[in-house]
């Protein structure tokens, strides 16, 4: 059992848990019958998990961010709750969003005992209720190509679901998330970081552009100005600085200027970064121009 929900009744049963065991110290109770061993880390999946086992038997499904998360494409908060897409009525518990609905043929995706909405969708159901940044988020990461992950669709697709749902609430607001995704952004803060610069007036950056170094090693910018050769990118929790620094020298060598950005930038002093991404750009825009001119003559 370890860090995986399971159902008290079923572990009785079968003769691996008593009653009284469930109620001791070594089990917590997460919904009706649903638990997990006390020491398991709380964690969207498996918050995710725990939801679909309450409605597996009324023939629920894992959807919205809880969907995302079992399909391996991450794209909501922390902290958010377990969600469940179930054709009838099934009580409200803490930490558990319903939703009333049915899904249509090849709308469920199942894996390792588990079921959710296929990567269409829950890109159909978030993007028409989230605001517009996060739901580009939400379409981005659904649609991006994963080995060893359902299949992915094109983000074009929202709209040809839409025609076959016409009047479908929300629905009216996909071609502004649509013209707006990309399904090369490799993580949501990417994705966040680009809307940043486009929904203030910038260019669209170039995303994922890659180049070749002068050892032929191939390097990839989240976001790239190439006219400027200035590179953008997201430094998460699990950056390398040493790499980075190795990394940001050989492309140096090309003449590229790489800006970092963290997750504060973005969400903490948007207005601040996008000034300095817009001098920047501006500026190295104008030098290298300026750099042609004198080459030229």
């Amino acid at each position: 059992m370890d860090d995986v929900p399971f159902r008290g009744s079923e572990a009785v049963a079968a003769g691996r848990l008593t009653k009284a065991m469930l109620r001791g110290p070594r089990f917590r109770r997460l919904f009706p019958d649903v638990y997990v061993a006390a020491e398991a880390e709380d964690s969207a999946v498996l918050r995710a998990r725990a939801g679909f086992l309450l409605v597996e038997r009324c023939g629920g499904v894992a959807a919205g961010w809880a969907a995302a998360e079992l399909l391996g494409r991450s794209c909501g908060p922390r902290n958010a709750p377990a969600e469940v897409l179930v054709p009838g009525h099934v009580r409200a518990h803490a930490g558990l969003v319903v939703h009333r609905g049915t899904t249509g043929p090849g709308e469920v995706w199942r894996d390792g005992g588990w079921a959710a909405t296929s990567p269409l969708r829950t890109a159909w159901d978030l993007a028409r209720r989230l605001d517009l940044v996060e739901a580009v988020v939400a379409v981005d990461a659904l649609a991006r190509r994963k080995r060893r992950q359902p299949a992915p669709f094109v983000p074009g697709d929202l709209l040809r679901l839409r025609e076959a749902r016409p009047g479908a609430r929300g629905s009216a607001r996909l071609d502004r998330v649509v013209a707006l995704a990309d399904a090369r952004a490799e993580s949501p803060m990417e994705t966040r970081m680009r809307l940043l610069l486009v929904l203030a007036g910038l260019p669209a950056p170039a995303v994922q552009h890659e180049i070749r170094t002068r050892d032929g090693r191939r390097v990839r910018f989240d976001l790239a100005y190439p006219e400027a050769l200035l590179a953008i990118e997201y430094d998460g929790d699990e950056h390398d600085d040493t790499l980075d620094r190795q990394r940001d020298a050989r492309t140096a060598q090309l003449g590229w200027h790489t800006l970092r950005l963290l997750g504060a930038d973005v969400l903490r002093t948007p207005q601040a970064t996008v000034r300095l991404v817009a001098g920047l750009r501006s500026e190295r825009a104008r030098y290298l121009e300026r750099d042609i001119r004198a080459v030229g003559s």
